[in-house]
């Protein structure tokens, strides 16, 4: 698996220079709020996923007053070899990543060949929020696992914008539209597909994390909810084109699936507690962790971003209990509170690193 040996940080967020190594096994980072534990952590993820956890856009991602940053880092990779991948980002759109020195051909490459999995306060939008972030984290978690799903999402959209963009027109070519639509049809299936399965795996997955990490007796379950269900993507297209020139856009298609979370039967948002929705989100993730090491035949990396916020301790004691056993990777832990976090890692392994964070800057201690 993929171990984080060494990373170099420059001007992204707040962090204007940073070079930092790594346990292999627990890496704890504590600080005070808005200080830069979660910056550091969403570095390791953009170096992977070449996208921040949190921002929507990258221009959100540059330190104050700077045109560009870069993240490197060293990863000791299954074969037991070492690989750098550096990635460089400019104020003009322009991104770049290499694999000791290799530029990719094109960025989403890159995507899945160091798997992670971030689990941070910033989840509570896919409860909260409507379904564009829910399709995000099943986007995010089949494009790592699968390339040829990541294609397939990428070229839908571009189609999907054609699209809309001939609709605005008073009069759009219909015979052009109908070219469209089954280009786009032949793309919905894999992805409707794999969604479908995506779903039908994490559901008991989901619901015994949720025991373990709840203690509680209550049902969760997750539905996945797609217009796919009842007619392929050309019909359903054609079904909607009148409705369609009157509204300027596509009103149909995979743009508009979800996923609904319940509790005992009734919607998550509405019937949880705020523990219980942390507690589900938390399970969520644990989720996605145990399905991309089945895929991957080892452990992504696991990125615990103030995870204990909510949790009471007798949850948190089962949480770090499940993340340090033989399964798992590396992790990396930030908390507010470093005596709670270290009282509960040291329990667990000798095999950790401490670090405190100050404005950007990273103290190994």
């Amino acid at each position: 698996m993929p171990i984080l040996e060494k990373i170099v940080i420059s001007d992204f967020r707040n962090i204007e220079l940073q070079e930092l190594e790594f346990s292999p096994n627990i890496n704890c980072i504590s600080g005070n709020n808005g200080e830069g534990k979660t910056n550091l952590l969403d570095a390791v993820y953009y170096l992977s996923m070449t996208k921040s956890a949190f921002a929507s856009s990258d221009k959100f991602t540059f330190r104050h007053g700077t045109e560009e940053f870069s993240i490197a880092g060293t990863y000791r990779m299954e074969n037991g070899l070492s690989s750098r991948f550096a990635m460089k980002m400019t104020a003009k759109g322009d991104k770049k990543i290499k694999r000791d020195e290799k530029p990719y051909n094109k960025v989403s490459e890159h995507v899945g060949v160091l798997p992670v999995v971030m689990v941070s306060p910033a989840d509570i939008s896919m409860v909260s929020e409507s379904g564009e972030e829910r399709r995000k984290f099943v986007n995010a978690v089949l494009s790592q696992m699968d390339h040829e799903y990541l294609v397939a999402l990428q070229q839908y959209n571009r189609l999907l914008q054609q699209r809309n963009k001939m609709l605005k027109d008073m009069n759009p070519d219909r015979s052009l539209l109908e070219v469209i639509d089954m280009r786009m049809a032949a793309l919905a299936d894999p992805i409707y597909r794999a969604r479908k399965q995506f779903v039908d795996d994490l559901k008991p997955i989901v619901s015994e994390y949720y025991r373990l990490v709840s203690g509680g007796s209550e049902e969760v379950d997750i539905t996945y909810e797609t217009e796919l269900d009842k007619a392929p993507l050309d019909q359903l297209l054609a079904a909607s084109y009148d409705r369609d020139r009157a509204l300027r856009y596509t009103s149909s298609g995979l743009q508009r699936d979800d996923f609904s979370f319940s509790m005992n039967g009734w919607p998550l948002r509405r019937h949880g507690s705020q523990g219980q929705q942390k507690s589900f989100l938390v399970s969520l993730k644990f989720a996605q962790y145990e399905i991309m090491k089945r895929s991957y035949g080892f452990a992504p990396l696991l990125l615990l971003d103030d995870v204990f916020d909510k949790l009471d301790m007798g949850r948190i004691s089962n949480l770090l209990q499940m993340v340090s056993g033989k399964d798992f990777g590396q992790i990396f832990i930030t908390d507010s509170n470093k005596v709670r976090m270290s009282g509960i890692v040291d329990a667990l392994t000798q095999d950790r690193a401490y670090f405190e964070t100050s404005a950007g800057t990273f103290k190994k201690i």
